[in-house]
């Protein structure tokens, strides 16, 4: 890849649009990052793709953190370590030994499956009156579950996003205690991803050009959900994370 990359002027639009939506998954809706993440490897080469969404990613991770950072559960971020430690370490062996294609249909069923459980698990959970996943026997087997799979999928193709919407959503965690626990959870996550992309090759110099170019994108979308996050109702808020997450496994499958 040249060091400022030839693209036609469509591309550049999409790449565009899709860094916007890197800043307004990590302020408002999380589960539409994984149309950006669909955008970048239509236009970009695999690889090259995977790197370049990542320091976006991190460029939106410091504006949730400015707009959300009073508002994490550390309780269950810390809970989440050993299960996501393990679903990286998983999703670097399957990389090592699947090509872009069942990577891509392989996270779109997870998503789709992770989508159908937590509905039905908030389905019962109002039924039967009791609390979320989050408590007794069914969070433990949660924050194994969630985290592997987030650590998994956000190692493989920067969509562990979408995952762990679905467990802090599960959680019922209000919009700014939702966003706030994300923000942090996926700032760790994605400075702790950056050396091994680089001992990959999945970021080199062009990679920051094509970023450097890129980061005003995400810095309107990032203040455009902090709109959209100050006057968007919960039900609204839940309905849209799901919608987003859906749409995004749907792709991964046709793709």
């Amino acid at each position: 890849m040249p060091i400022v990359p030839d693209l036609a002027p469509f591309a550049w639009v999409l790449l565009a649009l899709a860094a916007m939506l890197v800043g307004v998954s990590k302020t408002a809706l999380p589960g539409i990052n994984t149309l950006s993440i669909a955008v970048f490897a239509a236009v970009l080469p695999a690889r090259a793709s995977t790197g370049a969404l990542l320091l976006l990613l991190i460029v939106g991770d410091l504006f949730a953190l400015l707009s959300y950072r009073r508002h994490a559960d550390w309780a269950t971020l810390i809970k989440l370590i050993p299960a996501v430690v393990a679903g990286l370490a998983i999703g670097a062996l399957f990389l090592a030994v699947a090509d872009d294609g069942w990577v891509r249909r392989v996270i779109g069923v997870i998503l789709l499956l992770i989508i159908a459980f937590t509905l039905w698990q908030r389905r019962r959970a109002a039924a039967n009156g009791a609390g979320g996943p989050t408590t007794g026997r069914s969070g433990r087997f949660g924050r194994i579950g969630y985290g592997s799979l987030g650590g998994f999928t956000t190692m493989v193709a920067n969509a562990g996003g979408p995952v762990m919407s679905m467990y802090f959503l599960a959680a019922r965690f209000p919009v700014r205690a939702f966003l706030g626990t994300a923000a942090w959870f996926f700032a760790i996550i994605n400075l702790a991803k950056v050396p091994i992309s680089v001992s990959l090759g999945l970021i080199s110099p062009s990679t920051l050009v094509l970023d450097l170019l890129l980061v005003p994108g995400v810095i309107a979308g990032a203040f455009v959900g902090r709109w959209i996050a100050l006057r968007i109702e919960q039900r609204v808020f839940e309905r849209a994370v799901i919608a987003c997450t859906a749409l995004g496994a749907v792709y991964l499958l046709v793709s």
